[in-house]
């Protein structure tokens, strides 16, 4: 049987957008709920300047919590050399850095150019891999940007290439930002990327996250997959949003990529039934706009 891996990011991109601040035991319940339901692999938070993203300030306390899980690969999102500093101090199993593809994103968001961040970034990527950690690199706004439309798919691969060229036991994320991308689009991007640049091991290196603003966010995981990507980013209840992406919703809620990965006779190592109850944890949580659709879904649930 194939099989993909769900990488959870509702603990950090699905509550950073949150306008009141959620408490630590709050999160610390959703991720406990969110491994019960058999996910191994989680974005934690994030250790950014807390007056940027109010709602990480607590970072540390979650992720202490979460390296008590057994089996749980527990990843930190950092924008710059403090954060990553943090997050090794810290004892993260992976750090997660980021850039956009467009200039106009990563001003709008980091307020540096992209060569500026790139060559921060590979500083921090190569003390990453010296200091044993997992890395992910993170290309924000691979095929839409909020600012410039639809990216070439040339620019998004010349990024990729950059990036992979760095090191070859990374793993880089191909990211949908905004929703808009389509499928057709993102079969050709995978395509290409996995099939140019295999890992050491002639093994695919790519991850895809996706958001469902125009509602193809499980299309595009399915052309993702059909690429031949086998990590997918979600979000428990579709809970996230970016706030650097002016009308950028929810990411993909991982009950509905659970749902695509189940019907293709893919294996997720999910729990079902689990899964439903901390989506429905994750989207009652004061201040989240949910989405998704497998939670509706009355038959879904009795399956």
């Amino acid at each position: 049987m194939h099989s993909a891996e769900i990488s959870e990011v509702a603990p950090r991109d699905g509550l950073q957008s949150i306008g009141p601040f959620v408490p630590t035991e709050t999160k610390i319940a959703l991720v406990r709920k969110l491994h019960a339901a058999g996910l191994r692999r989680m974005e934690i938070g994030s250790f950014v300047n807390p007056k940027a993203v109010p709602q990480m300030a607590d970072t540390a306390a979650v992720l202490e919590a979460a390296l008590a899980l057994p089996g749980l690969e527990a990843t930190v999102l950092a924008p710059n050399r403090r954060g990553f500093e943090m997050a090794k101090a810290a004892g993260a199993h992976r750090v997660g850095v980021f850039m956009s593809v467009t200039e106009s994103h990563n001003k709008a968001n980091v307020n540096r150019s992209r060569m500026d961040s790139f060559l921060d970034l590979s500083g921090i990527v190569s003390d990453a891999r010296a200091a044993g950690m997992k890395v992910r690199f993170n290309l924000s706004c691979a095929f839409h940007c909020p600012f410039e439309g639809v990216v070439p798919e040339e620019e998004a691969l010349d990024w990729v290439e950059r990036v992979q060229a760095l090191d070859q036991g990374i793993e880089i994320s191909i990211c949908d930002t905004t929703g808009n991308a389509a499928p057709d689009q993102v079969r050709r991007v995978f395509a290409h990327a996995i099939r140019s640049w295999p890992d050491a091991e002639g093994k695919p290196r790519f991850a895809f996250h996706g958001h469902d603003t125009y509602g193809m966010g499980v299309a595009n995981c399915a052309a993702a997959w059909e690429a031949g990507c086998r990590v997918f980013d979600s979000a428990a209840g579709g809970l996230g949003g970016c706030p650097f992406a002016p009308g950028a919703t929810g990411n993909v809620a991982t009950e509905d990529v659970a749902w695509l990965m189940r019907r293709m006779g893919v294996a997720t190592g999910v729990d079902w039934a689990k899964l439903l109850e901390a989506a429905d944890f994750a989207a009652a949580i004061p201040g989240a706009l949910p989405g998704g659709r497998m939670r509706a879904v009355p038959a879904a649930r009795a399956a």
